[in-house]
């Protein structure tokens, strides 16, 4: 049996991959790995709250990793931070690296090219599965997912706040990939197979925020609507 890191985001497609790992005998999940903003306390990119992020964990049962990171590191920043993380990741004797990514090839060479330079391997359960395909299994199993965050450019803030179900894959535009495997939306699962228990939750506020676009066309808006996800005490 391997050893292997699960990187996990708190959406659906990492829970879906993660979920494939624990089907499969020849894996052992020690631990997630989550990037998260130091300041915030927040999950990257999602905008979701550490503390349910950590019970996410706790209903999965594996030991919880987090990356902090500022709030707006450089390549080279995030590169260094990974980096030690990841020698600490060796330590524990895993060589083996697991991620949702489904079909973007520059993400998952960039992954393997990072990888290579401290002899770990990558991971992808969920590589080529066409994504309605994708979509429909994890909601065939009982995934249950909230988007909370999409991409301006893409979708509105009526998307976001909403759980991932029929209706919401059929108000999708059709230039939107039904799994926003091209950053158009972001989830936080709430439920799975996988799961001890549902994780309560209240909707907050919505909010948009725009931050820098790497090779941005000028006067280009690269925006963004969060929604909050409060936490109910247990």
């Amino acid at each position: 049996m391997s050893k292997i890191l699960m990187n996990w985001s708190s959406g659906k497609d990492s829970a879906y991959a993660l979920y494939k790992l624990l089907q499969n005998p020849a894996y052992e999940v020690p631990y997630l790995l989550t990037s998260v903003n130091q300041h915030y306390e927040r999950v990257s990119m999602h905008g979701v709250r550490t503390l349910l992020l950590e019970q996410q964990a706790q209903r999965l049962g594996i030991p919880l990793l987090k990356l902090e990171l500022p709030e707006s590191p450089s390549m080279e920043e995030y590169n260094a931070l990974m980096t030690a993380q990841m020698n600490f990741i060796q330590q524990q004797g895993i060589d083996l690296a697991a991620f949702g990514d489904i079909f973007l090839e520059d993400l998952r060479q960039y992954r393997e090219a990072q990888l290579a330079k401290i002899k770990m391997q990558g991971v992808f359960p969920l590589w080529k599965i066409p994504s309605q395909q994708l979509i429909e299994e994890i909601l065939a199993l009982g995934f249950r997912a909230m988007v909370v965050c999409v991409h301006a450019k893409y979708l509105g803030a009526e998307f976001v706040g909403r759980e991932i179900d029929a209706n919401f894959l059929a108000d999708l535009p059709k230039n939107v990939d039904v799994c926003g495997e091209n950053g158009e939306f972001h989830t936080f699962v709430f439920d799975a197979p996988i799961f001890s228990a549902p994780i309560p939750f209240t909707l907050g506020e919505t909010v948009y925020r725009e931050y820098p676009a790497p090779n941005a066309v000028a006067g280009e808006r690269n925006g963004f609507y969060y929604c909050d996800l409060l936490p109910v005490t247990e």
